[in-house]
């Protein structure tokens, strides 16, 4: 029997209905706790919630008496989708990121792990952020992506794309990986490493910081490349114009292989000789912004960056 507070397709009883997307990480209870909160507070907004089949599930359970609909994302035509609030750390955000690619719909992360850079406001801060989100009251801004292809004997075998990083990484521990660094069609530099990092501006500051790359603000248009741990004279971290296309060749020389990561979600085996080839994406990341403020103080906050004893500019 059909539960009735659910739809496979809510346009059906709701046509002209509001809908937002809630992504969560439902097997922990704090996410759980705040998954069920968001999805309660729209539902008596009269907004419709959609989900994903088995966080619906055990945010029905959580709920209990929950009287409204709650759609599905399955089969959902994403075009109806206000906004996506992401409940979770980078990880959800990214994953999100991956459910909504085909459609021209923002993200709003509310941060329940660590740093979480991607996330706008703090799970203390929920009440107001649904105040804002059901008054879109809220800006948007993009992100820049990158569009990634695996080449193998002159054949493109897998395509897939990233908002922070795409990695190309040696497969075994005990294995060096022997790569040389191309852009816009001419070798840059050939090395053994761990890996090499190809990041956008937003993923400065995830792998390609740990690797000790830049930052690089998220309103600037830049690709990123940071070698990972190299055996080499010359491996510095470079940034290159937007319009470069960079890759990275596995050399036939390599003992072993090599994986490519895009976003740490999606991977694919590197043979020797395999070349990983990325470009700036067509498609951007849209993020809800709820604070003005400049990525300077995102810095410091995040961060928890030192900033006593500044005094400012003298006034004039």
């Amino acid at each position: 029997m059909t539960d009735p507070r659910t739809s496979a397709d809510p346009s059906v009883r709701h046509p002209d209905a509001r809908h937002m997307l809630v992504v969560s990480h439902t097997g922990r209870q704090a996410s759980l706790d705040a998954a069920t909160t968001v999805v309660t507070r729209l539902v008596e907004a009269g907004v419709v919630p959609v989900l994903l089949e088995t966080e619906r599930a055990d945010v029905l359970a959580a709920s209990g008496a929950l009287q409204g609909e709650i759609g599905l994302l399955d089969g959902m035509d994403l075009s109806q989708l206000e906004l996506v609030i992401v409940l979770g750390g980078d990880g959800t955000i990214l994953r999100a990121a991956e459910l909504v690619r085909d459609a021209n719909v923002p993200l709003l992360g509310v941060n329940l792990g660590h740093v979480g850079f991607l996330a706008e406001a703090e799970r203390d801060n929920l009440d107001e952020v649904l105040r804002r989100v059901l008054d879109r009251d809220y800006d948007v801004e993009e992100r820049m992506t990158i569009e990634v292809e695996v080449w193998v004997d002159s054949e493109v075998v897998y395509r897939s794309w990233a908002l922070n990083e795409a990695t190309v990484e040696k497969a075994s521990r005990e294995r060096m990986l022997e790569v040389v660094i191309e852009v816009n069609g001419r070798p840059l530099s050939s090395f053994g490493c761990d890996g090499v990092v190809l990041s956008t501006p937003t993923g400065s500051t995830a792998y390609a910081f740990s690797g000790g790359g830049p930052v690089v603000w998220p309103n600037m248009d830049a690709m990123l490349v940071v070698p990972l741990a190299a055996h080499a004279l010359f491996a510095r971290p470079l940034v290159v114009a937007p319009t470069s296309v960079l890759a990275v060749e596995v050399l036939e020389r390599t003992h072993g292989s090599g994986v490519l990561f895009c976003d740490g979600r999606r991977t694919h085996f590197l043979p020797p000789g395999a070349r990983v080839v990325a470009r700036r994406s067509d498609t951007p990341v849209r993020l809800a912004r709820l604070q003005r403020g400049l990525f300077t103080d995102r810095l410091v906050r995040k961060f928890n960056l030192p900033v006593a004893g500044w005094r400012g500019p003298a006034d004039a």
